[in-house]
């Protein structure tokens, strides 16, 4: 019986082994397929004819969204303010496509955008083009890497989401994963002709019955502009 066993033993262990080298050789066949057909940045921005196309798609914007502030008041002797941010359509400045509540104590609140430009060696009619990107708002009192996010950082925005449709989803993952980290690195890329101007946050003193418009220059400069709630 011993050596039935043992017997029985070896060959589920021959069997078990069998199974971790085939399981192996899948995950190394889908990492190499992978690495095969998924382009890098560099090759997307040079050799990708749809992904240049949609670059040149971009058109000059004036809006990017809007905040007013829901409440405020003081606890514990410190001010704090409640507010709404909406980031609007780049073709309709009445559609919502986010929104989202912030608190933050005081009432001087910063709005961070990370803006890409792409120069004529990438946009096929030689103009230059440029993504803007929301990044975070954060308070006077708090450190720009402790505030809050906007845009979720490495997704797609979802005001780009029309114009790169036609890409495909591998290419779009790898394109809006670098264009982020250019908040990191924003020399990395200078030599396919792609800057990023990052850090571009404006601060208002936030008051009650406001609205903060969101506006962009051609140049890529962002400020706001202020009207009543009506």
């Amino acid at each position: 019986m011993k050596v039935r066993s043992d017997a029985g033993a070896a060959r589920r262990g021959v069997l078990l082994s069998i199974l971790m080298i085939l399981v192996a050789g899948a995950v190394i066949a889908v990492a190499m397929a992978w690495r095969w057909t998924a382009k890098t940045f560099y090759e997307l921005l040079t050799e990708n004819r749809e992904l240049r196309r949609a670059i040149s798609n971009l058109t000059a914007e004036d809006q990017m969204g809007y905040a007013k502030v829901l409440r405020q008041e003081k606890r514990d002797g410190r001010l704090y303010t409640r507010l709404l941010f909406v980031e609007t359509d780049r073709r309709d400045k009445t559609k919502r496509i986010l929104q989202k509540e912030y608190e933050v104590e005081g009432d001087v609140v910063y709005f961070d955008a990370l803006i890409v430009k792409f120069g004529n060696k990438v946009v096929m009619d030689g103009t230059e083009r440029a993504l803007y990107l929301w990044r975070r708002v954060y308070g006077e009192t708090m450190r720009p890497q402790d505030g809050f996010p906007i845009e979720s950082e490495g997704q797609e925005p979802r005001r780009y989401a029309e114009i790169f449709q036609k890409l495909p989803l591998r290419d779009r993952q790898t394109f809006w994963s670098e264009i982020w980290e250019l908040a990191d690195d924003p020399d990395r890329l200078r030599d396919l002709d792609v800057t990023a101007v990052y850090g571009n946050a404006v601060y208002r003193k936030l008051r009650p019955g406001m609205i903060y418009v969101f506006k962009i220059t051609r140049t890529g400069a962002m400020y706001p502009e202020t009207v009543p709630d009506l």
